[in-house]
């Protein structure tokens, strides 16, 4: 490799690296949960919005996953604590819908942005909607744009609503498409998903 080769291999490299911290923060300080967004602001701000060769979501996760450690320790502890609480509680009002917490509390990368993400199985929608509804709870509609295997799309349905001072977004799976766990948007493997013995011994 010739000289002019190196340096335009190593200003690429800087470059990548740059914009990986940058949308880091992004995530962690604005509190943002799109990370190709978070990737393309943090170009545009670096005046490097044409660049092709962005950083993948698992560099975010991991540059992510530093910045909290450094700068949020604290206080991603407290907030981690008190989401993974909430989904405990939820998942015990849930059981009859085999209830698993998904997303940020799994990876423990959590920001103020990070809802309680509970994925359950049931007959239709519908079947939450009312055990909801019975139990007081104000509900939003949601739909979430999941990628399966085989690079196959569904959108789920779910709902949004407030535990106290905390988002939750509960997605609704039938109980065969339960057992197919969706692909993370971080590393595109399965999802890891926790049951309630999980969870609780993670806060253990």
């Amino acid at each position: 490799m010739g000289t002019r080769s190196r340096m335009q291999s190593a200003r690429h490299e800087s470059l990548r690296e740059r914009i990986t911290e940058e949308a880091a923060r992004i995530l962690a300080d604005e509190g943002g949960r799109d990370y190709h967004l978070a990737k393309r602001k943090a170009a545009a701000r670096l005046n490097e919005s044409e660049t092709r060769d962005l950083p993948s979501n698992e560099e975010i996760e991991a540059a992510l996953g530093r910045r909290l450690a450094l700068f949020h320790g604290d206080t991603r502890t407290r907030l981690l604590s008190g989401l993974r609480q909430a989904a405990l509680d939820l998942m015990s009002l849930l059981e009859r819908f085999e209830p698993r917490v998904a997303g940020a509390l799994v990876s423990g990368n959590v920001t103020q942005a990070s809802p309680v993400e509970i994925h359950v199985a049931a007959d239709t929608p519908e079947e939450l909607r009312f055990f909801l509804d019975d139990a007081g709870i104000p509900l939003n509609d949601m739909q979430r744009n999941l990628r399966f295997g085989g690079d196959r799309r569904v959108l789920v349905p779910g709902f949004r609503f407030m535990a106290g001072d905390l988002k939750v977004e509960v997605l609704v799976f039938s109980h065969a498409a339960m057992r197919e766990a969706p692909l993370s948007p971080v590393d595109g493997h399965p999802m890891q998903r926790l049951n309630y013995t999980e969870v609780e011994r993670l806060l253990a």
